[in-house]
């Protein structure tokens, strides 16, 4: 009789593991693989995948997996993160998942071979392109423009090249980027604004490899952000989805309870700050320049007590003194962590730390440096916004 065995769990790639620690691909928790990783029977959790690309399109790992298994798996890997630095899970919040079809911003690869543009994501691990022809990911207004994108960048791309392409929901409907893309001649731009017009495109822009240059704009991109109209300058971050970013905005609220004075640093456009200055006085700082002066001008128009500051807070974080004026700091940094940011946190007296991350490795890093400093780490909220994709994110409330 052949060697069977059972997927226990999903491993940090999205493969299935078994008992004995071999890693088998596109298998869910309670399938049934032989001694060759072949699936000999599915289990309770496993499902079937809604794209026809999946397998082989990088942008989703965990289609074959329902629900239940793929919220197990964001806590798994939470707690796996902080168990490798030595830190204790505390009480963790059943993990939100956002629904599919709500991805409202995208960045898709376009390339031109032989006459024909392909758009789409990369293979997993992999630079070959695979061309879109579905994505329950996306909004479906932003997936619409994907075939219409191929002629346009037809009429463009030279040869043997590529491009980004980059989709945005703001409040007036996509904002779209390309770029690089050498569209200087009059035809050229003739091309693009005749494109934004047809499809209603709140603006493109195109980046000929010095930075984004507006091509057309019909009314001034915003988001909005704890109710309040922001500008959106062209390429700024924003959380994948809205149903995501308002699942976190609520557990940071829920993490920085009671504090009258906060510091929101890695703010970016003001996602925690501006619902924050509701009700405390906030004060803000990024290094990208853009993203605070759009939070600026949004919190004088609101007439909220919001104070910002242009920082490098990689090279120039907080220190001791300037943090210890705050009752709570929100951090929300990319994928790299806040390491020196939270070393100086560690040697403060904020009571409150709200920590905001999208790569558990490094919030797990700078979790033990604020435990080494005194902080108990209180409560967790994992957040799946990037459906089906092994991309978690998360709220951590820490406290003195």
């Amino acid at each position: 009789m052949p060697e069977l065995n059972e997927i226990i769990r999903i491993a940090s790639r999205g493969d299935g593991v078994t008992a004995d620690g071999r890693h088998v691909a596109g298998a869910a928790p309670g399938d049934i693989v032989d001694a060759e990783g072949g699936l000999v029977d599915k289990g309770p959790h496993h499902a079937e995948p809604q794209c026809r690309h999946y397998g082989l399109c990088g942008g989703c790992q965990l289609q074959h997996a329902d629900d239940i298994a793929y919220r197990v798996f964001l806590g798994e890997r939470i707690r796996y993160a902080l168990a490798q630095q030595g830190v204790d899970a505390p009480l963790m919040e059943e993990p939100h998942l956002s629904p599919s079809g709500t991805r409202r911003r995208a960045s898709l690869r376009a390339q031109k071979r032989q006459g024909r543009v392909t758009i789409g994501f990369n293979e997993g691990e992999s630079h070959r392109l695979i061309d879109l022809a579905e994505c329950p990911v996306l909004l479906p207004e932003l997936f619409a423009l994907v075939k219409p994108l191929r002629g346009l960048l037809a009429q463009l791309m030279p040869d043997r090249s590529a491009a980004g392409v980059t989709l945005t929901r703001c409040d007036q409907g996509v904002d779209l980027m390309i770029g690089p893309l050498q569209a200087d001649d009059l035809a050229a731009m003739e091309a693009l604004t005749g494109f934004a017009r047809r499809h209603g495109l709140a603006r493109l822009s195109v980046d000929r490899g010095y930075g984004a240059e507006l091509a057309y704009m019909e009314d001034a991109p915003t988001v909005t952000l704890g109710g309040m109209p922001v500008a959106l300058p062209p390429g700024a971050f924003l959380q994948a989805t809205e149903d995501g970013e308002q699942a976190l905005v609520a557990a940071v609220d829920l993490a920085t309870a009671g504090a009258r004075r906060i510091a929101d640093l890695f703010s970016g456009l003001g996602t925690f700050a501006l619902p924050l200055a509701s009700r405390a006085q906030v004060f803000a700082a990024d290094g990208a320049g853009s993203a605070i002066e759009a939070l600026a001008s949004a919190a004088r128009r609101a007439g909220r007590p919001l104070v910002t500051k242009h920082r490098d807070l990689f090279r120039a974080p907080l220190d001791a003194a300037e943090l210890n004026r705050f009752d709570a700091v929100v951090l929300d940094p990319p994928r790299a962590g806040a390491r020196a940011q939270a070393e100086m946190l560690a040697r403060s007296t904020v009571r409150q730390v709200a920590m905001v991350s999208c790569n558990p490795n490094s919030f797990a890093r700078d979790a033990k440096t604020l435990a080494e400093g005194g902080y108990r780490l209180m409560r967790l909220w994992p957040v799946g916004q990037f459906r089906w994709s092994v991309h978690v994110e998360l709220v951590a409330s820490f406290e003195r």
